[in-house]
């Protein structure tokens, strides 16, 4: 005979306007034996707002508690519970408490689905102006400035588009990072308040939303980065060159191993990106840019 279990329920929340919420939502909050959520000051302003009542029981659900929460929600889960898990916004699991519970639901393999509503992701890119054929998301960025550098170090020859989250107050320092990582020229777009009264989407090279964002921006914030461009060996200049073999060795890559990777990119000789790379460094050691360059 097999085992009965209940039903975890991701249930997406609207980013912003409350008529964007997914018909299935309130019947799910209606009907859900626990409801988990992130906030559940935001879930009975959510629940107010549709109208109806929950009749399950609410607890809350969010990064402090969420380690200690998961393993009682599983073992109502095991039990036969259909638990239905909302964050303040968009879908759980995407940088939202979540992804826990889930591996811990699929690890007892009791049955997971889905309520599909809004994502602050996919609206952004859609409505950057940026290619949205190949995507990646990358999150929060590090708050220190240090491990932030190394982060877009990392993704600096992504060719996909890129899509982050940031705190209005950290943006002008996350655009600055970007400019002078990806290039003040890359193209971006700035998405704030998505959905909301005050909405709006600035885009432009990297250099002049860092410029626009030093008077202050408030509210939800989503970043979308174009992504870096198929250049081919004649586009690559020796500054180029020098620059992604001194990205490759920032984000950690010996000297010998970068050389030839940025070679192996661009269809050269190691002998031209090395040549490249030591007139680099003599010039750094005897003009005025001393100390700017590879060390």
């Amino acid at each position: 005979m097999s085992r009965v279990t209940g039903t975890l329920v991701l249930a997406g929340t609207p980013i912003g306007d409350i008529a964007d919420a997914p018909p299935r939502l309130a019947t799910e909050l209606q009907s859900a034996d626990i409801v988990a959520a992130e906030d559940t000051r935001r879930l009975r302003g959510l629940t107010r707002a549709l109208g109806i009542h929950t009749t399950g029981r609410v607890v809350s659900y969010f990064e402090g508690n969420e380690s200690a929460r998961t393993p009682e929600l599983v073992e109502a889960l095991v039990g036969g519970a259909r638990v239905l898990l909302v964050t303040d916004a968009g879908m759980p699991s995407v940088s939202d408490p979540g992804y826990r519970l889930v591996a811990a639901a699929v690890e007892q393999d009791i049955k997971v689905t889905a309520v599909p509503g809004p994502s602050a992701v996919l609206t952004a890119l859609a409505l950057s102006g940026l290619p949205v054929d190949r995507f990646c998301f990358e999150g929060f960025l590090p708050r220190k400035a240090g491990e932030r550098l190394g982060r877009l170090r990392e993704v600096a020859d992504e060719r996909r588009t890129l899509v982050y989250f940031e705190a209005p107050h950290r943006l002008d320092d996350t655009l600055a990072a970007m400019a002078e990582v990806f290039g003040a020229e890359r193209r971006a777009a700035v998405c704030r308040e998505l959905t909301k009264t005050y909405e709006e989407v600035k885009r432009g090279p990297l250099g002049e939303l860092a410029e626009w964002a030093k008077d202050g921006v408030r509210g939800e914030i989503t970043v979308v980065v174009e992504g870096a461009p198929e250049t081919g060996p004649a586009e690559l200049d020796a500054e180029e060159l020098v620059r992604r073999v001194r990205v490759r060795e920032e984000a950690g890559e010996r000297r010998k191993e970068a050389i030839a990777a940025v070679a192996a990119e661009a269809g050269l000789p190691k002998r031209e990106v090395f040549d490249a790379v030591v007139a680099a460094k003599n010039a750094d050691a005897s003009g005025p840019g001393k100390g700017k360059g590879l060390t």
